[in-house]
C-alpha cells in the first residue's frame, strides 16, 4: 500500500489493472482501516480517472453476488449521494412511487456515509429485511414491483471499506461506484450525481451499456431533481436542461427539502410523504423525480403525463401499500 500511496500523493495515476488489483486486495481485507482511509483520502485531492474508475468497477463486479431477475424491464434509482444537502430520502421515495405506478424497480443502495440517513438506514428503520437470496428478491419484484439490494450483501469490497468510509464521513469514489455496480444489471437507470464532471463520467460508462438511462444534476448542486433550480439531464443520445416549470411545478427553497437530524426523523418524513401527509414541496420533488423515472421507460411520453402517473401512485396510496407489504 505504501508504494501506491506514494504514487498517488505524487499526482501519478493508477492504471486500470492497478485499480482492479487494489480493489480486489481491499475486498480480501489485506489492508487496515487506516491504510484504506489514507487511500480514499488521496482521491479527495484530485478527480478519479476513467481508467481508475473502470478498474475499481471491474473488481467490484467480478466479486459481486449476482442476481438474475430474468428478462424484465426494471429500473435502478441509486444516486451518488455526497451533495451535502441533507435532503430527505428522495431517490428511495421515488422508487416506491414508481413501483406504485406499476413499473419494476431493483434499487441498489447503502447506509449513509456523508448524510444523516442513506437508503439502507431509512428502510432498516422502517422494518425492511435485507437479503441477497435470489428467490426472496425475485418474489418481491413479482408481487410488489420492487426490491432493495443492500450493497454490503453483494459487494465484499464495500463491506470491507465500510469502517474507513464511516470514519471519514465525507464522500469518496465509492459514492460514484454505487450506481454503476448494481448486481442485477437492470435495463433502465435514473442516477443523480453531485457535479457536472461526475455526470460526464457517468455518461461515458452508461452509454457503453445496453440500458436506457437518465443522469440528472441540479445546477445548484443536488444529486437529484430538487426543483430549487434548473436540472441538467443527460440521456441516451440527448442532453437538455429542465426547469421546475417543465415538470409543472414552481421553484422551491433549499430549506423545504430538509431531511431531518436522525434516522428516526428521516423515517418519519418518509412515511408522511408516502401517506401524502407532506408539504407541497416534498410532494412535488418526489413527483418530479418519479416522472423522469417513468419517462425513462416511456421516452416518447410527455413529461407532464409521466408526472401525472406518479401523482396517481402517491395520492391513491399505491406506493404506501407497497411499503407496508414489504415491511410487515
Amino acid at each position: 500500500m505504501k508504494d501506491l500511496l506514494d504514487q498517488l500523493i505524487n499526482q501519478q495515476q493508477l492504471s486500470q489493472s492497478q485499480a482492479r488489483t487494489i480493489m480486489l486486495r481491499m475486498a480480501n481485507e489485506e489492508f487496515s482501516d487506516v491504510e484504506i482511509a489514507a487511500f480514499l483520502t488521496t482521491y479527495l485531492m484530485r478527480p478519479i480517472t476513467v481508467e481508475e474508475m473502470t478498474g475499481f468497477r471491474d473488481a467490484l463486479l467480478e466479486l459481486a453476488v449476482h442476481i438474475d431477475f430474468g428478462a424484465i424491464d426494471a429500473i435502478d434509482l441509486c444516486g451518488t449521494g455526497g451533495d451535502g444537502k441533507n435532503t430527505f430520502n428522495i431517490s428511495t421515495l421515488t422508487a416506491f412511487v414508481v413501483a406504485g405506478a406499476g413499473y419494476k424497480v431493483i434499487k441498489h443502495g447503502n447506509y449513509g456515509v456523508s448524510s444523516v440517513s442513506g437508503s439502507s438506514n431509512v428502510l432498516e428503520q422502517l422494518g425492511y429485511t435485507f437479503s441477497n437470496d435470489q428467490d426472496v428478491l425475485r418474489s418481491q419484484v413479482e408481487k410488489h414491483n420492487i426490491c432493495f439490494l443492500h450493497a454490503p450483501l453483494f459487494h465484499p469490497a464495500m463491506k470491507a471499506v465500510g469502517p474507513a468510509r464511516r470514519s471519514l464521513k465525507v464522500k469518496t469514489f465509492f459514492n460514484l461506484l454505487g450506481p454503476l455496480v448494481n448486481p442485477a444489471s437492470p435495463s433502465h437507470q435514473l442516477v443523480g450525481v453531485y457535479d457536472l464532471q461526475v455526470a460526464r463520467l457517468f455518461q461515458y460508462f452508461l452509454q457503453q451499456l445496453d440500458r436506457r438511462y437518465l443522469i440528472v444534476h441540479a445546477l445548484d448542486g443536488y444529486d437529484e431533481v430538487s426543483l430549487t433550480n434548473d436540472t441538467k439531464v443527460f440521456g441516451n443520445h440527448k442532453e437538455t436542461i429542465l426547469a421546475p416549470q417543465d415538470f409543472g411545478f414552481e421553484t422551491y427553497q433549499p430549506h423545504q427539502l430538509y431531511g431531518g437530524e436522525s434516522v428516526k426523523e428521516a423515517a418519519e418524513i418518509f412515511i408522511n410523504i408516502l401517506q401524502n401527509k407532506c408539504t407541497q414541496a416534498q410532494k412535488d420533488v418526489i413527483l418530479a423525480n418519479a416522472g423522469l423515472a417513468i419517462q425513462c421507460f416511456k421516452p416518447n411520453t410527455n413529461l407532464i403525463d409521466c408526472v401525472a402517473e406518479a401523482e396517481k401512485s402517491l395520492v391513491s396510496g399505491a406506493a404506501f401499500s407497497i411499503l407496508k407489504s414489504l415491511t410487515r
